[in-house]
């Protein structure tokens, strides 16, 4: 995976879960986050930790796929609710 590669990917789906880049790219995560930081310290990506939607606190959800990296600039208080958290 190279930046521009990883650019096109965010710019076309708008954001994305770490768990998305990872599987996407084939990549182990800390390298995916290695690479997001890269966008992040450039001010093109935002991350952003989702709510959780089920109201409970089990912790049970996978943290890859509650980090969300989103394209463009930031938004003040934005946050995702996940929709798949049983």
């Amino acid at each position: 995976m190279i930046l521009s590669e990883l650019k096109a990917y965010l710019q076309e789906r708008g954001q994305a879960t770490l768990a998305d880049v990872v599987n996407h790219f084939d990549v182990d995560a800390n390298v995916a986050r290695d690479m997001l930081q890269v966008w992040i310290r450039k001010g093109q990506v935002q991350k952003l930790q989702a709510a959780a939607s089920c109201g409970s606190s089990c912790s049970q959800c996978d943290a890859a796929a509650t980090e969300i990296y989103v394209w463009g600039t930031p938004v003040e208080g934005r946050q995702f609710l996940r929709t798949d958290c049983g």
